[in-house]
C-alpha cells in the first residue's frame, strides 16, 4: 500500500463510527451498567437510555416508539421479518414475493421457508436492475401473505419504488379481503433516502447501525402496529415479547444518535456527494476501455457505483487497488468470501466473465474529490495490467 492513510471507498460495506455516537455510548460500558429489565433505580438509568433511543429512531421514521424493534444487525432483522410474518400468517397462505437481487439474509430465509412448504416468487428486475411495481401487483395470489422487496440494492445501489410496491400490494390485499404484509430491506438506504415509514407505506423495515456510522452489532426492525408477528428469538420477552435478549445499551443508544445525525445530513450529504459519484461513473467510463455501469444510471444511491469489465477478475482489481491504498469491493462483505458470480449481476443478465469482473465503489459523507481524482488515474492502469496477465482462476 502506497498511502499512509486509505481512500475508503467501500462505505457500503461499513462505516466509520461518528465520535457523537461514541461519546454517547461510553458511559454505558462502565459506569451506568445495570440491565434494563432490572427493577431498581440504578438499572432504570439504563432503561430511560433504551427508551430515548427508540424515541430518536421513532422520530426519524415517523412511527410510533412500541412500533421499534432493536436486533443485533440488517441480518436478524431481515430474518425476524421474513420468518416471523410467514410463521404468522402460515394458516392464510405460504406465498412470499420477493426479488431476484435481495441480500443473501432474505434470499437464505425465503430458500429456508421452501424447505418448510412454502412458495417463493423471485421478481426479475431486468438489465436496469429495477422492478416494476405492477409486476409485484399481478404476482399477487390469494395464498400470499408477505412482498419483501429491499429499498436500495447493497451491490448496484439501484433503488426501487417502495411506496408504489407498497401502495398497489395493499390496494389488491384489501380488494381480496386479506393481509399482505410488505417488508423492506432499507439497510443501505439510510443517510441516503427517506426512511419515513408512512410516505413509504411500509409495514416492516430492517436497519443496520454500521451502514449509517453507527456502531457494528445493532439492527432495527420497524413492526407497524397490527403487523401479524412471531418472534424469531424467544427467552425473557424484551422488546415487547418480539425480539429476546438483554439489550445492547451501548449500541442502541450510538445506533439512535448515529441515525439521527445521518437523517438531519441527509440532503446535505447528497449534495455534496451525488457529483463525486457522478465524478467517478463517468471518468471510469472514459478512461477504461469495455467498463460497463451495472444497474441504472439515475435511480440508483448517491453514493453508489458499480462496475464491470471484460478481461478481469474482480478479486484481481480489488488486489491492485489495494496496493495502491483504495479499498474497494467486488459484491456484498457479507458474501465477498463467495467464488461465485453474483446473484445481483447474474439477474441484471450479465454472462459469468462480466460478472466475476466487478467492482464496487462506494462513497461516503467523508469521501473528498481529490480521492476520486486518485481513483481515477489508478484504475485504468490496474485494469490495463490485469488484462494482460493470466487470469487468478486459470492458474489455479
Amino acid at each position: 500500500m502506497t498511502n499512509e492513510q486509505p481512500i475508503y471507498l467501500d462505505h457500503a460495506a461499513t462505516t466509520p463510527l461518528r465520535h457523537e455516537a461514541l461519546e454517547a455510548m461510553l458511559p454505558f460500558f462502565s459506569e451506568v451498567f445495570g440491565n434494563p429489565n432490572s427493577p431498581y433505580a440504578f438499572a432504570q438509568e439504563a432503561r430511560n437510555a433504551v427508551d430515548e433511543a427508540r424515541e430518536r429512531v421513532a422520530g426519524v421514521l415517523g412511527s410510533r416508539t412500541r412500533e421499534v424493534v432493536f436486533t443485533s444487525g440488517g441480518t436478524e432483522s431481515d430474518n425476524a421479518a421474513i420468518k416471523g410474518v410467514a410463521s404468522a400468517l402460515k394458516p392464510g397462505g405460504r406465498h412470499i414475493i420477493t426479488t431476484a437481487i435481495e441480500h443473501h439474509a432474505v434470499i437464505h430465509s425465503c430458500e429456508e421457508l421452501i424447505e418448510a412448504g412454502y412458495e417463493v416468487t423471485y421478481l426479475p428486475v431486468g438489465s436496469r436492475g429495477v422492478v416494476d411495481p405492477g409486476a409485484v401487483e399481478e404476482a399477487i395470489r390469494e395464498d400470499t401473505t408477505l412482498v419483501s422487496v429491499m429499498y436500495a440494492n447493497n451491490e448496484i445501489g439501484t433503488v426501487q419504488d417502495i411506496a408504489e410496491i407498497a401502495r398497489r400490494t395493499h390496494g389488491k390485499a384489501r380488494a381480496m379481503g386479506r393481509d399482505i404484509v410488505v417488508h423492506t430491506d432499507a439497510v443501505q438506504a439510510a443517510g441516503w433516502l427517506s426512511l419515513d415509514v408512512n410516505e413509504l407505506g411500509v409495514d416492516m423495515m430492517s436497519l443496520s447501525a454500521h451502514k449509517f456510522h453507527g456502531p457494528k452489532g445493532v439492527g432495527i426492525l420497524y413492526i407497524r402496529r397490527g403487523t401479524p408477528f412471531n418472534p424469531l428469538i424467544v427467552g425473557g420477552g424484551q422488546e415487547r415479547q418480539r425480539r429476546s435478549g438483554t439489550e445492547n445499551v451501548p449500541g442502541i443508544v450510538g445506533a439512535a444518535v448515529a441515525l439521527e445525525l445521518a437523517e438531519s445530513q441527509r440532503e446535505e450529504s447528497c449534495e455534496a456527494i451525488i457529483p463525486l459519484r457522478d465524478m467517478l461513473i463517468e471518468g471510469a467510463l472514459e478512461r477504461v476501455p469495455g467498463a460497463r455501469l451495472n444497474g441504472d444510471r439515475n435511480q440508483r444511491l448517491p453514493n453508489n457505483a458499480n462496475f464491470s469489465f471484460d478481461g478481469v477478475e474482480g478479486e484481481a482489481v480489488l488486489l491492485g487497488l489495494d496496493f495502491a491504498g483504495i479499498c474497494a469491493s467486488t459484491q456484498s462483505a457479507c458474501s465477498s468470501a463467495s467464488i461465485e458470480p453474483s446473484h445481483v449481476l447474474v439477474a441484471l443478465g450479465l454472462d459469468a466473465d462480466l460478472a466475476v469482473g466487478s467492482l464496487r465503489l462506494t462513497l461516503g459523507s467523508d469521501t473528498m474529490e481529490e480521492e476520486i481524482r486518485t481513483t481515477l488515474d489508478v484504475l485504468p492502469g490496474v485494469i490495463s495490467r490485469l488484462r494482460g496477465m493470466p487470469s487468478l482462476s486459470s492458474t489455479t
